[in-house]
């Protein structure tokens, strides 16, 4: 079997992307923000359904909450394909499409008029469930360039475009999961291409900065 991704993929890696991509559809900050009763983050800041721009609201807990759903999705749709995938007949192919898929369906919701956040939290946990040593390593960078620099797109594009380099070091070469890292880390860096320009021109706000949200009409 070649070790690349498959150009078409077989009637049940399609039913296991179709799930990762539903999975992925999930926005917590919308979902978080509406349990905790807080405006919703397309509303403000960024307009970014995501933990960062869920943080500029002043609720912390809501942000974090929306961290770890988000990235959870990630995991739980991988590992799921990885550990009941093979006896339904998934193989590693497979898998890198649930990986791509549960990202997809992040940044383009079926649930919320396919606008969604930019992936990050997402991406990380695809990581983790791709390999152990991979995502704490895309952690740890993002973190550093977080500490250092306080920008967190910026701590995204690099931590994530950095992946497939740590991939390599940390897989299997040519294994269709560290393939996908690469697509993985484009797309991000796609859904950041505002964040990049704003970056170079300074404009870019830096982590924990709040955005003056609308004023409530129900208050």
């Amino acid at each position: 079997m070649s070790p690349t991704v498959h150009a078409l993929m077989s009637p049940i890696d399609f039913v296991f992307t179709c799930a990762a991509y539903i999975i992925g559809s999930l926005s917590f900050a919308v979902i978080v923000s509406k349990v905790m009763g807080i405006q919703d983050p397309r509303s403000y800041g960024s307009k970014n359904p995501g933990a960062t721009n869920v943080l500029r609201s002043g609720n912390k807990a809501a942000a974090a909450l929306t961290l770890l759903g988000d990235a959870i999705k990630g995991l739980v749709a991988v590992l799921l394909a990885r550990w009941l995938g093979p006896q339904y007949g998934v193989d590693a192919a497979g898998v890198a499409w649930v990986a791509l898929a549960v990202v997809i369906g992040h940044m383009w919701p079926m649930f919320f008029n396919f606008k969604g956040g930019k992936g990050v939290a997402t991406a990380i946990g695809v990581m983790f469930g791709l390999n152990l040593l991979l995502g704490l390593t895309v952690v740890v960078t993002w973190l550093l360039v977080a500490f250092i620099w306080r920008y967190s797109s910026l701590a995204a594009m690099l931590s994530l475009g950095l992946s497939p380099l740590f991939a390599t070091f940390l897989m299997p070469r040519g294994t269709p999961e560290m393939g996908i890292t690469l697509v993985i880390g484009l797309l991000v860096f796609y859904r950041h291409r505002d964040n990049l320009l704003k970056l170079l021109t300074r404009q870019e706000k830096k982590i924990g900065e709040k955005a003056r949200a609308p004023a409530d009409p129900h208050q």
